[in-house]
């Protein structure tokens, strides 16, 4: 059985290695085993390699936050997945061929959902959907979000999610040569991002308060994110980008009242029972099965390119997502 594995911190594509590794065995009475299908290299992904990830763990280590799986076996005790199931892994070290986790860890998803989309639906789908949801309970129809980072795959996502919920988005990225792929996307209105952010989004909106403020970049673009946030408003912050801290003057929390919250979505699912967590990816597939979510992909490649699959994703003009199938392209039919 091949795994993807690291030895040492560093340049993704230096330290990751393709390794034969001894298999999973059989699942115990709890567990389930499936096969790795296919697997995308996110930027968490990217920083676990590089050691700038919150989890440090031993290592050698596997990386890999997302998979999609067909189970080939399960535990005498386990009644709700069964062979053949098409399932996302919640737990991580997915970079593999073949895992064995424990049954409530995997989500059963409808056997013709896409398989490559699939494999994508465990983090930037339910992370939109939740940041529109979870951080300002009040937004109603007609309201203003803004976000930075806006053509990320999560800013994508948050525009699918707001236009289902009625909510105008307001985009914010770095050059203006992204606004055609935006609006086609259903952005609401698109702005650079600089020291005048909040005169230009106040033009925008004719001075609408807006409530609810979406960082994924943190250093000074979350102040400019808030400059934009009405008095009592919030922002979130669930990314790093630039790499740096959050940087935010002092009148911003003094004086007007601003809350400012990290989201992670680890922590918003932890504390929800199973048949919760199951709804959220239900609703999910049920978006990938009918069309609406569909995250472009660039290339696919197998296990053993894994280097030049890390060096792809790097790059900073790409058009979709680097996914891996580590056991062939044959496996991500659902035949």
């Amino acid at each position: 059985m091949k795994k993807v594995q690291i030895a040492c911190f560093g340049k993704p594509e230096d330290v990751a290695e393709c390794v034969e590794c001894p298999e999973v065995g059989a699942p115990a009475a709890d567990e389930v085993v499936f096969d790795v299908l296919a697997f995308p290299i996110n930027p968490a992904d990217i920083s676990f390699c590089q050691g700038r990830y919150r989890l440090k763990p031993q290592l050698p280590a596997t990386p890999g936050a997302e998979a999609v799986g067909r189970v080939i076996a399960v535990g005498e005790a386990v009644a709700s997945v069964k062979p053949g199931n098409l399932v996302v892994n919640l737990d991580r070290e997915n970079w593999a061929q073949r895992r064995r986790v424990r049954a409530d860890r995997v989500v059963v998803l409808p056997c013709d959902t896409d398989v490559p989309q699939a494999a994508m639906i465990r983090i930037n789908p339910p992370t939109a959907m939740l940041l529109l949801s979870e951080v300002v309970t009040d937004l109603g129809p007609e309201d203003w979000i803004i976000q930075n980072a806006a053509n990320s795959a999560v800013g994508k996502l948050v525009m699918l999610f707001a236009r289902e919920r009625n909510l105008r988005t307001i985009n914010v990225v770095r050059r203006d040569s992204l606004f055609k792929e935006l609006y086609h996307n259903g952005a609401d209105a698109c702005v650079v991002d600089g020291p005048n952010l909040a005169s230009s989004v106040a033009e925008i909106t004719k001075n609408a308060p807006i409530k609810l403020g979406i960082d994924a970049v943190a250093g000074n673009a979350t102040a400019r994110i808030a400059s934009c946030i009405t008095d009592g408003g919030t922002v979130c912050t669930y990314g790093a980008m630039s790499g740096e801290d959050v940087a935010m003057p002092a009148p911003e929390l003094i004086f007007r009242g601003l809350t400012f919250e990290g989201f992670l979505l680890g922590r918003c699912l932890e504390h929800r029972p199973a048949a919760a967590i199951r709804r959220i990816y239900s609703q999910i597939a049920e978006r990938v099965r009918d069309g609406r979510i569909n995250t472009p992909v660039e290339r696919i490649y197998s296990i053993e390119d894994i280097k030049d699959a890390l060096a792809h994703a790097q790059r900073a003009a790409r058009c979709g997502k680097i996914l891996i199938a580590p056991n062939g392209l044959k496996a991500l039919t659902n035949a």
